[in-house]
């Protein structure tokens, strides 16, 4: 009876995948030869560049579109030369106090990798380093949706839903149907 039991169970146990099958693959391969580990080539780039990373999502996913992409979709929303002016402004500040938020960003996560690299690392730096990244993410962030807010304020609300259409977030707006009654 024993055996059976075991038989069977060896027999169930064949039938589903093992459950640690994927540990031969590893997520961060390749990652240990980055210049900066916690940094990828492109967000060195996007951080240099300004651009926004997916730092204002809480803004764009939620109504408030950005100035980069308003200006990207200025002809289909149909900006007055006003709007366009305003929100050229707009991605104009964001772009120049996101630059060296985002430099200093990638000094600090350089400074953080190396204390690693190098085993200098202590408790205290890290405590120190870390709380000086967030702080810096935070600041960074903060200007990124700022630029939103400023955006929205200055757009219609057509003009907000058709960027939320244009951007995929909605489905068009159905045409209305009129009905002639006779």
């Amino acid at each position: 009876m024993r055996l059976r039991v075991i038989t069977a169970a060896i027999a169930v146990l064949s039938l589903v995948p093992p459950a640690f099958a994927d540990m031969s693959t590893a997520p961060y391969a390749g990652q240990e030869t980055r210049s900066i580990k916690a940094l990828s080539d492109d967000d060195i780039a996007a951080l240099r560049e300004g651009t926004g990373m997916g730092m204002a999502l809480a803004a764009e996913l939620n109504g408030y579109p950005g100035p980069a992409h308003v200006l990207e979709l200025a002809d289909k929303l149909k900006l007055t030369e006003n709007q366009l002016k305003q929100v050229t402004a707009i991605h104009d500040r964001m772009s120049a106090a996101a630059k060296p938020l985002g430099a200093e960003l990638i000094s600090r996560e350089q400074m953080l990798d190396q204390q690693f690299a190098k085993g200098e690392i202590t408790p205290e730096r890290l405590t120190a380093e870390t709380v000086e990244i967030g702080e810096l993410q935070g600041r960074l962030r903060a200007v990124h949706l700022a630029a939103h807010l400023e955006t929205r304020a200055l757009l219609t609300p057509e003009q907000i839903a058709l960027y939320e259409q244009l951007r995929g977030y909605t489905e068009p707006a159905m045409p209305a149907h009129h009905h002639q009654h006779g």
